[in-house]
């Protein structure tokens, strides 16, 4: 299905060959043929290589992001690609799987616990490497992927105030850009009595919850001046858009949308593989990369959406069903941080094409047009089922 989608969004000539490899759906049909072999080299390593040298192979993708700028090749202004010949190669799409078998190590070391403060900051340490080396690239959206490790360490006893404060850092800086430090600060005072209010009986300690508030009013404050200062223009376009302050569909928000457009054409059943006007008529910026479910919305409908929706539901819960009857911690840490990475992807890039989440360059797996994106999530879900098949050895 992802194949099929990337030939109607590439097609440009009326009697094509579907096994050229100088257009995009040419290469894809490629890097899907060598799939096959790489799946078989994966499944013929021995299941007890992977958690023995997980360090190993955390250090050398960490050596080949490091190597980028001095080696790499510029696309876009981002310096993400080694090139050779006419292919080129995306590490950050790899090292995702390094990340999780070097977290999923550490954290089935003896005596290391996520209650622990040391062990959450070296654990942080390992998800904020790569995250800045990709930073320096710049690739934000590859970067921001590593915020889908919270889904396995919370499994694994991360204490939940790390979420919750995650969730008010986010709510408050996005209710400060919508409404202003003022208002927001107003907003949290009279929240605040509120609650006093109501547990003046169980004579609260007073102390910490002043302490609190003035942390996120004093957050509220910082939030415009971030936003003002330290975001780039076009990430100050993108939150705008999303929070309704601003409508530009011929300028930031073109893509967007176009993308809505093209969904909402599809009506309920589509117009067709290689029918749809918005796709075949090249309206969607990037459509056959971050933007492909627009094509899937506009030629296969509502109909054809949520199966492709039930389909990537259906492979998260079983990944979820088989990662919980894991019989080694190490195992089932891998299993929860490919399904969280699957999640993220799958999440973030339909909400950016349908307009509720800001855009940002995060592919749909198995559809987005990129040989290493096809690569890197085959290793990080082929890693597992090999540990999978061997979990009674583990």
């Amino acid at each position: 299905m992802g194949w099929a989608t990337i030939y109607s969004t590439t097609l440009a000539e009326e009697q094509p060959n579907v096994f050229d490899t100088s257009k995009l759906y040419g290469k894809q049909l490629l890097w899907i043929g060598m799939s096959f072999f790489l799946v078989i080299i994966i499944l013929s390593v021995e299941a007890k290589f992977y958690q023995r040298f997980a360090s190993v192979i955390y250090i050398l993708a960490l050596l080949v992001l490091l190597g980028l700028p001095f080696f790499g090749k510029t696309i876009a202004g981002q310096t993400a690609w080694y090139s050779f010949g006419s292919f080129s190669i995306q590490p950050a799409e790899f090292v995702k799987a390094a990340a999780a078998l070097a977290i999923a190590k550490y954290l089935t070391g003896i005596n290391v616990s996520l209650k622990n403060f040391k062990n959450q900051l070296q654990v942080l340490l390992l998800m904020l490497l790569p995250m800045a080396l990709i930073m320096l690239q710049p690739d934000a959206g590859s970067a921001l992927m590593y915020v889908a490790f919270i889904i396995p360490l919370y499994r694994e006893g991360l204490p939940g105030i790390y979420l919750i404060i995650g969730a008010l850092i986010i709510s408050i800086f996005l209710t400060t850009i919508k409404f202003g430090a003022i208002y927001v600060s107003l907003a949290i005072l009279l929240l605040s009595i509120i609650m006093l209010y109501f547990k003046r009986k169980s004579k609260p300690n007073y102390a910490l919850p002043f302490l609190v508030v003035a942390l996120c009013i004093g957050f509220s404050f910082a939030s415009n001046f971030i936003f003002d200062k330290v975001l780039q223009p076009h990430h100050q376009d993108r939150f705008e858009l999303i929070l309704g302050m601003k409508s530009d569909p011929l300028g930031a928000e073109y893509n967007t949308y176009h993308s809505k457009v093209a969904i909402g054409s599809g009506g309920l059943t589509g117009k067709g593989w290689l029918q749809g006007t918005q796709t075949t008529g090249k309206y969607v910026p990037e459509q056959h990369t971050d933007y492909i479910f627009s094509a899937v919305g506009e030629e296969w409908g509502f109909v054809g959406s949520s199966l492709v929706v039930l389909l990537f539901c259906s492979l998260m819960f079983r990944f979820w069903f088989l990662a919980e009857r894991q019989k080694s911690p190490f195992n089932r840490i891998y299993g929860y941080s490919v399904l969280s990475i699957l999640f993220f992807h799958f999440a973030v890039n339909i909400g950016m094409v349908i307009g509720i989440f800001p855009t940002v360059g995060i592919p749909l797996p198995f559809f987005s047009y990129g040989g290493s994106g096809l690569w890197g999530t085959l290793i990080l879900i082929f890693i597992f089922l090999k540990l999978d098949a061997k979990r009674m050895d583990l």
